[in-house]
């Protein structure tokens, strides 16, 4: 016994672990029940606890078993402690009161002070235990007996009894022959033994020699269907109902008279009483543990009550907190995206090849025709800040968004205007009278006005078509016009290197700069939370503890253990955007041989596209129009997720409304126009949108003014549809 009791030890620190951490009320049930069932799993021994209403004769049984007047008893309730009878070699009494002080004296008459009810019939308050050392030899053999106050009489005493039952590894009911089975005998039957785990009991009926013959014979087949309806756990081959005349068995055993003894039953509810505690010994556990699971269970439950509220309460706020990052995360990812493709669109833009191809014949005109200040500020410039206003949206963007650090703006600045200098003028022309080279800063068109002037210009656009090669004995046969020409393509060729390469080289490093805006930063959490975590994780793993020491001693749960909530490894966490592979170029990307070519003035150029037409702007590609249209996509998502963000949820949408005939309508002629049907997808509304916007955008119209008027009436017809549109779905 003493090495099984020792084996419980993890199991009892557990459940006290838990009942510490519920902080259960010292004189809750739940917290009694606890600590006699931690006492009963403690205890060396094996306890027979006698159980019964006031006044059945449970002392008077006792000091029958005993043999002698160990335990006090009288015709009124006596007992008024919960007294311990343990072996020892001599009669001795010891008393432990509530402050601590022990009394030890030999003989049981000091119980008649300490452990029987006042004149008022109370228990004293201040005696904590009743131990009374017999040397009998059922005791000897590892057993103790427990005599309990009696039941119905005051609730104090109730709650003595229904605690100590549980540190019992058998009861001993005693019940009365004159009333048997009351209501409350049943009662506490059921609520203070079988609920409660409780089932190797034994029925002892007393004082059936008071009645008369045919009496006896009614009550014993009572007492026999009693005995059946009540399932006792003891080993088999033995009754769980015995008859015992307490007071004559005593007197018996005092005179020494073996055959009373015999006649009043007790010495073959002895022999029984040994032979079944001699089996339940060999395996106490068989007899504790059952009872001690549904204690376990309460605990568990109370645990759980505790754990389940703060765990959906850091559930809910880590959802909450990825919800969040979740959003963040995709507006980092799309406004990277759209900041890329502009970037993208503007270092193309910047390539000199590119630059040659759009503007080197304008520019080179409008040098001619002195014009060069109006083209530069209405063409070149105009284009240029519209793509560095397109860069820096994005960051903008981010900055609305992420709040993390304000942008700069991209400025890359236009090279001085192309110088050139005149050749000299022919000798057979007299266009010219002033002799020698004519040094000409701001354009030549007011010297070279008339036929000569024309004819400079027709050459630029002969000279860019033709693509004529550097050969120095064609160049000799030009006429003097086309060499003014080539001059002022070579200075617009300079000129236009000079500012991709500068260009490339800060749109290289405004790319740098742009990692630290489009970011976000996720801060530590609340203290309120994070102290949260911590008692949660204290209450999974006292949980998860007495769930293994339960399963260790073989005792079912109904419960699964936790998987702990990790904490956060990093609570504070910077999130960038998903990179894409882009090539950055920088000054050191570009070709020495760009950089370097037509460096001088009198170098003819070699042009790698031909000229576009100067008198009007060109009309857009369709994969210029798909990219407007992709980047009004992005804003809308993006501005989409700011709501989501102010709303503090990523799902929510706003609740059904009953919709008007008219409103029906409407809904119905705004999916006609997309050419859809009313129960079309937020994917089909999008897709049938976007086909329109690639047929009927009007900048595929430029230059067409009856067409673009047809487009401009069709677009806007299609915008207030897919508006509409939008709007159902949200409210689907």
């Amino acid at each position: 016994m003493q090495q099984k009791s020792e084996g419980y030890k993890n199991l009892v620190d557990s459940l006290k672990s838990a009942s510490g951490l519920l902080d259960l009320k010292q004189k809750s049930q739940l917290n009694r029940d606890l600590i006699a069932i931690c006492n009963n799993l403690a205890n060396p021994n094996f306890r027979i606890a006698v159980f019964g209403p006031f006044n059945h004769g449970k002392s008077t049984l006792l000091n029958a078993m005993l043999g002698n007047r160990t335990l006090p008893i009288d015709l009124i309730p006596t007992t008024g402690a919960a007294i311990t009878v343990r072996y020892g070699s001599d009669v001795r009494t010891r008393i432990i009161l509530v402050d601590g002080t022990e009394i030890d004296c030999s003989g049981t008459e000091i119980l008649q002070q300490f452990a029987i009810l006042d004149e008022n019939r109370q228990m004293r308050k201040d005696v904590a235990s009743v131990e009374v050392l017999c040397p009998h030899p059922f005791l000897e053999m590892g057993v103790e007996f427990l005599d309990l106050p009696g039941t119905n009489d005051r609730e104090e005493q109730n709650n003595l009894v229904r605690e100590q039952l549980l540190s019992s590894d058998l009861v001993v009911q005693l019940l009365d022959a004159r009333k048997l089975m009351t209501l409350s005998e049943r009662e506490n039957l059921r609520d203070w033994l079988l609920d409660r785990g409780i089932k190797t009991v034994i029925f002892v009926v007393n004082f059936i020699n008071l009645l008369e013959p045919d009496e006896q014979k009614q009550v014993q087949n009572r007492l026999i269907f009693v005995a059946e309806s009540f399932r006792a756990e003891l080993p088999a081959g033995f009754s769980n109902l015995y008859r015992v005349d307490a007071l004559p068995a005593l007197r018996a055993r005092l005179k020494g008279d073996v055959a009373a003894a015999n006649s009043s039953g007790l010495a073959a509810f002895e022999v029984a009483l040994q032979n079944i505690v001699g089996i339940l010994q060999q395996n106490c556990g068989d007899v504790r543990l059952p009872r001690l699971q549904a204690i376990a269970s309460q605990i568990q439950l109370s645990l759980k009550n505790k754990i389940d509220p703060l765990a959906n309460e850091i559930k809910t706020f880590d959802d909450k907190q990825n919800a969040k990052i979740e959003v963040k995360q995709k507006a980092a990812n799309l406004i990277n995206q759209g900041f890329v493709t502009s970037v993208r669109e503007l270092r193309d833009w910047l390539a000199l090849p590119k630059l040659l191809a759009k503007y080197q014949a304008d520019a080179a005109v409008a040098l001619a025709e002195n014009n060069f200040k109006a083209w530069q500020t209405g063409t070149f410039k105009k284009d240029l800040t519209e793509l560095q206003l397109a860069v820096v949206k994005w960051l903008y963007q981010a900055y609305n968004f992420f709040q993390e650090q304000r942008p700069e703006d991209l400025l890359i600045p236009l090279p001085s205007e192309p110088q050139i200098t005149l050749p000299p003028r022919p000798n057979n022309t007299d266009t010219f009278s002033e002799p020698g080279s004519i040094a000409v800063g701001s354009g030549i068109g007011w010297l070279l006005g008339g036929p000569v002037g024309a004819a400079v210009v027709g050459s630029i656009s002969y000279l860019l078509n033709k693509n004529v090669q550097e050969q120095d004995e064609q160049l000799a046969k030009e006429s003097y016009h086309q060499e003014v020409a080539k001059l002022c393509i070579v200075a617009i060729e300079d000129y236009l290197s000079r500012f991709s390469h500068q260009g490339l080289t800060i749109l290289a490093e405004y790319e740098q700069k742009a990692v630290k805006i489009i970011r976000f930063t996720v801060g530590l959490e609340p203290q309120e939370i994070t102290n949260k975590r911590e008692d949660l994780r204290r209450w999974q793993n006292t949980f998860n503890q007495l769930l293994q020491e339960l399963e260790t001693a073989n005792i079912f749960s109904n419960y699964q253990s936790y998987q702990e909530t990790p904490k956060p490894q990093n609570p504070s966490r910077e999130y960038f955007p998903q990179q894409e592979t882009v090539q950055t170029s920088s000054a050191k990307d570009i070709p020495n041989q760009q950089r370097q070519e037509n460096t001088t003035k009198n170098t003819s150029t070699r042009v790698e596209s031909p000229r576009q037409q100067v008198s009007s702007p060109p009309s857009p590609r369709p994969e210029e129009v798909e990219a407007k249209f992709r980047n009004w996509e992005l804003d809308e998502e993006i501005a989409q997720m700011k709501v989501e963000m102010r709303s503090g949820s990523q799902t929510s949408k706003a609740p059904n409304q009953p919709k008007t005939e008219v409103e029906k309508d409407k809904i119905v002629r705004a999916y006609t126009t997309l050419g859809l049907q009313p129960s079309a997808s937020f994917a089909e509304v999008k897709q049938a949108y976007r086909t329109l916007v690639k047929q009927w955008h009007p900048d595929l119209f430029v230059g067409k003014p009856q067409l673009l008027q047809q487009a401009q009436e069709k677009m806007r017809i299609v915008n207030e549809a897919y508006t509409i549109c939008l709007q159902n779905q949200e409210l689907r």
